[in-house]
């Protein structure tokens, strides 16, 4: 049997899972799915938006995609440290602007391309230059990752020099980020616009189908240039709801399932499942309109800070795998957490005391609330719970919910003349990404950036700038404590967890582990 048939059979004898759970309800043993061993099925929290590196934004789509491409570094195991990959090494000069990379030899693309310097040079110039004739295959809202970059340079075909316009610390951090893995320049000059649907890299997977809203399929590369992958093939399911991803995985219908509702982890305790747990760098916040209409205040928005019981979301929403955040920052990145910030407690009466104070009681709120997505836990649970929290101060909260892509699609243009409020979960690989990109001034939507609430705060936009030139750490520390603290004053958003991130694989799946980058990296995994 061919290798896409058997993993469509896969699939197939997947999606029957749930028809097996439902004949438990009638009082029939259901029959347990047999997925094929070699064969590794994912459930997924939704469809991804597209499998091309530089145009997606979700941890969703990273999770395939760390395992379709390699970047010039990576994370090491279970680390944010970075080691090489595409690139053996590197030197930096001494002012900090030029990084000079040695390639890997040897190495092919899955369309059978080479990959050197001048596939280095196209990645970069596709994303960074208007004028580059694929920049029109974007947009690229990550490119910001990259926006020190100056040049691009093939020195010859294994040696690249990237000259930046000053220091920029997050630098290597960024090229071991998705947005920095590189693509095929044959296969986008093929497939244009429509790469997104064909990928080619250079990973340990190679691109086999995407049936929509059904699966994305990807087969082992025999010749990956780090050692072929343990499996034949991976499997990622799109199961948007939670009870029916615990439901599948249950019945044996898929071998991976991510994000595991806190309500539904007690059902996994049994030696046929393991639940694996790992901190990361997770903020789960409520983006505030601080643009237009009553979170305008600073008062209003304080206010909605007091107002939520963010402990009563953490322990009983949440099942305590989360803990309440303090700001922006989350506490995984230890060196640069300002530890002398505490949350803001729940204290309701403050919260009425400040909306007098504003004129803002009986407020009407429009709240955008996604039904799941990348990080952000149980959204609609959640968001119940705050709106419930916040009429009970005399606010009016209208919920309006939203598929993940949909969400997105309305919250990353910003929320000016749509709505007050929108939920949102950030995983990121450095302290400067999650603020950088999202509340500075020249972050605001219409810029390029997701600051979609509007805020700005000049002192907060130079503390920044300067973090992400600084080459000390402990210079960066202090900048990056500084800027937390007028945050959590201003309120931008509702600062309400910061979750330790889990999945739970069945007894048939071997050598996985969750990574602190939240990216699922399987080609040590094995299946019997």
């Amino acid at each position: 049997m061919k290798l896409l048939e058997m993993t469509r059979r896969g699939a197939m004898a997947a999606m029957l899972a749930t028809t097996a759970m439902a004949g438990v309800a009638m009082g029939v043993a259901p029959a347990a799915a047999q997925t094929p061993p070699g064969v590794l099925i994912v459930g997924q929290i939704a469809e991804p938006k597209a499998l091309d590196p530089a145009a997606v934004t979700a941890v969703n789509d990273f999770r395939i995609l760390m395992n379709v491409y390699d970047g010039l570094v990576r994370y090491k195991d279970g680390t944010l440290e970075v080691e090489p990959a595409l690139a053996t090494d590197w030197s930096i000069s001494e002012d900090g602007t030029e990084y000079t990379f040695t390639l890997r030899e040897g190495v092919s693309f899955h369309d059978g391309s080479a990959f050197d310097a001048e596939a280095v040079v196209f990645n970069f110039e596709r994303m960074l230059n208007e004028d580059h004739p694929y920049h029109n295959t974007g947009p690229f809202p990550l490119a910001f990752f990259f926006s020190a970059v100056e040049s691009v340079e093939a020195v010859d075909d294994l040696t690249v020099k990237f000259k930046l316009n000053a220091p920029y610390a997050p630098f290597l951090s960024n090229l071991a980020y998705p947005t920095g893995l590189i693509v095929s320049p044959e296969a986008v000059k093929t497939h244009g616009a429509e790469f997104g649907r064909n990928p080619s890299g250079t990973g340990a997977f190679k691109f086999a189908e995407w049936r929509s809203n059904e699966a994305v399929v990807v087969e082992k590369n025999p010749d990956y240039w780090d050692g072929a992958a343990e499996l034949d093939a991976v499997v990622f399911r799109p199961i948007t709801d939670a009870n029916t991803r615990t439901a599948e995985m249950l019945a044996g219908g898929i071998d991976l399932m991510v994000e595991v509702p806190p309500v539904a982890l007690s059902e996994f305790q049994g030696d046929a499942f393991t639940v694996h747990e790992q901190a990361g760098p997770h903020v789960w916040f409520l983006i505030l309109n601080a643009k237009e209409g009553p979170f305008a205040d600073k008062r209003v928005r304080q206010a909605a800070n007091y107002a939520i019981n963010k402990s009563a979301i953490v322990n009983d929403v949440l099942e305590g795998t989360a803990e309440v955040a303090a700001g922006p920052t989350p506490p995984a990145f230890a060196w640069a957490y300002n530890e002398t910030l505490e949350p803001y407690p729940y204290d309701p009466d403050k919260a009425r005391e400040l909306l007098a104070e504003a004129g803002a009681e009986g407020a009407e709120l429009t709240f955008y609330v996604t039904e799941g997505g990348s990080g952000m836990l149980d959204p609609i649970a959640m968001g119940t719970a705050i709106q419930a929290d916040l009429n009970a101060v005399g606010l009016d909260v209208k919920i309006e919910t939203y598929e993940w892509n949909t969400f997105l699609g309305e919250v990353n243009p910003g929320l000016e003349g749509k709505a007050d409020m929108a939920e949102m979960a950030w995983m990121t690989n450095d302290p400067d990404t999650l603020p950088f990109l999202a509340l500075r001034t020249e972050a605001w939507p219409d810029k390029g950036g997701f600051n979609s609430g509007y805020y700005s705060n000049p002192k907060v936009d130079e503390l920044l700038e300067a973090a992400r030139v600084a080459t000390d750490q402990d210079e960066r520390a202090k900048l990056y404590q500084e800027m937390q603290t007028i945050v959590q004053e201003d309120a931008p958003w509702v600062f309400v967890a910061n979750w330790k991130q889990n999945a739970v694989t069945s007894d048939r799946v071997e050598d996985f582990a969750l990574q602190p980058s939240f990216f699922l990296l399987l080609d040590d995994v094995t299946k019997n």
